[in-house]
């Protein structure tokens, strides 16, 4: 009896063990199949403008008081943070400033806050009291600009960035508004292009922008519009700026480096969508294709519109698709409705006729 139980066990162990082994397989035995994006037929329209990159922000710093500058923090070229002292300037007629300021603020202070207590219990006059107010008003606006002037010695940097050059030296003495650097900030660059009218009136159909660097051969940037002048310059040009994407590659164009610009347009509403022939299936109902869902990994089933069949192994539709739209091109006579499937790999550029 102990025998036929322990067999009974381990039998069933082995079915559950093999029930296992099968539903992991089922789940793992997904369709493999090849995709592509649907494409607009036809050259989609682009037009290149010579660009020049520029920095996000360029100012120049000076100081906001007279006098001669006792020292000079940074040099040219220097990499600075926001709040950073770049230069000085002698504080010592500004310190007196200050200290003549504050001792008569004490006095005035004093004053009107004794009459105006006496105020309060009716001992003075209303006339009294404005003037100690008034009074005590004017002597703490002097003392705080008293306070500004003083800080005001230090030039302090504005933002992170760079400076470009140095326009004064140590011992030098400054007017108010002088510059004594220009800095341009560490913020993503910016680029300038110039455009016609005949492509300024067409703005609203600009899709999309990039930009080449001859310095770096190969590479696409990416750019974000900033703005479109609303008025032509003396060349009757509009001035477009863009904002360059930082993307995977550390390298950055610098400030002064030339680009050529492309406006990518968006497509016609007519504009007609191509697709590979092994995508078609002809069924019953229609012509179909599959269309994949990255977000849930499965295909549904789409019904299109063929109105051409191309020499290069492509067809055009008409309707049913839309552009961007990831379809089935391999393996489409062997899915069904609402399927999960796995995508084919790319082949790797090392690995030609994907043999490895």
């Amino acid at each position: 009896m102990k025998i036929k139980v322990f067999l009974l066990l381990v039998m069933g162990g082995i079915s559950m063990l093999t029930g296992c082994k099968h539903r992991e397989t089922k789940q793992e035995n997904l369709q493999t199949v090849k995709t592509e994006m649907a494409a607009v037929y036809g050259e989609v329209k682009t037009s290149s403008f010579p660009g020049k990159v520029k920095a996000a922000s360029e100012i120049n710093l000076s100081f906001r008081i007279n006098g001669p500058i006792t020292k000079i923090n940074v040099t040219e070229g220097q990499f600075v943070h926001k709040g950073q002292v770049v230069a000085e300037m002698d504080s010592r007629d500004y310190v007196i400033q200050l200290s003549a300021a504050e001792a008569e603020y004490t006095r005035i202070k004093a004053e009107a806050e004794r009459i105006i207590q006496l105020h309060g219990k009716q001992s003075v006059s209303d006339n009294d009291h404005d003037k100690a107010v008034t009074g005590l008003q004017q002597i703490t606006a002097q003392y705080d600009a008293a306070k500004n002037a003083l800080a005001d010695t230090k030039l302090i940097a504005p933002f992170d960035g760079y400076i470009q050059k140095r326009y004064s030296d140590r011992a030098e003495v400054i007017g108010e508004g002088m510059p004594v650097f220009s800095m341009i900030s560490a913020d993503l660059p910016e680029v300038e292009i110039n455009i016609p009218a005949n492509e300024f009136v067409n703005r609203d159909r600009f899709s999309s922008y990039t930009c080449l660097f001859d310095v770096f051969p190969g590479q696409v940037f990416p750019l974000q519009l900033i703005s479109i002048s609303g008025k032509a310059n003396a060349n009757q040009l509009y001035t477009m700026r863009f904002r360059l994407k930082r993307g995977n590659d550390s390298q950055m164009p610098s400030p002064g480096m030339s680009a050529m610009v492309s406006i990518i347009y968006k497509p016609e509403e007519n504009q007609k969508i191509s697709v590979p022939i092994t995508a078609i299936r002809d069924t019953g109902n229609g012509t179909m294709v599959w269309v994949y869902d990255e977000a849930t990994q499965t295909v549904s089933e789409r019904k299109v519109t063929v109105t051409q069949i191309l020499n290069d192994g492509k067809v055009i539709i008409s309707q049913g698709l839309n552009l961007g739209e990831t379809i089935v091109t391999a393996g489409v006579h062997f899915l069904s409705e609402g399927e999960k499937v796995k995508l084919l790999p790319d082949v790797s550029s090392t690995n030609v006729g994907g043999l490895l």
